[in-house]
């Protein structure tokens, strides 16, 4: 048995790509972390916006909200699985944590580097053209992270094992 083999013994995987890692499964999987990131987002700019917030506050408090938009999502698919809560929030941090990750580091990424998109307001078409493209960039290279993750078995696979796919 190499090495491989034996990472994988207890979940029944071989150290093989999955069968399930298609890029139709990927893309599912980044479109779930996509609609979190984006209500996390979106309701952190608007928050800090009606607060008077300036860039960097607002920005963080998008991310936290990302973050917990993206593992609620997974985290109530979980549990419609049947698993308890602990083993939902586990089986939610596997499946996103680099998703979401690598989706917030490239879509604050964009409207960083964008000129003037840090300065938009809510009311502007360039918040929500920076933010739609941005997304979309992050929605192009997430997909490919969680095809690998999928295929060797982590990510949306852990989620998709639970649910009985």
């Amino acid at each position: 048995m190499d090495h491989e083999h034996t990472a994988y013994a207890h979940t029944g995987h071989t150290g093989t790509a999955q069968p399930g890692a298609t890029w139709a499964v990927a893309v599912q999987a980044t479109l779930h972390c996509l609609t979190g990131c984006a209500i996390g987002e979106v309701l952190g700019m608007v928050i800090g916006t009606a607060l008077g917030w300036g860039n960097l506050p607002t920005t963080v408090l998008a991310i936290i909200l990302a973050f917990v938009f993206g593992y609620s999502l997974t985290l109530r698919g979980a549990l419609k699985g049947g698993l308890d809560f602990r083993a939902a929030v586990q089986v939610a941090l596997a499946a996103d944590t680099l998703s979401i990750a690598v989706m917030e580091l490239i879509d604050n990424g964009v409207i960083v580097l964008w000129p003037d998109a840090m300065d938009a307001e809510l009311a502007d078409l360039l918040f929500w053209a920076s933010l739609a493209i941005s997304l979309a960039i992050a929605f192009v290279v997430t997909v490919p992270v969680n095809k690998w993750m999928i295929g060797r078995g982590k990510g949306h696979a852990v989620v998709h094992q639970h649910h009985g796919h």
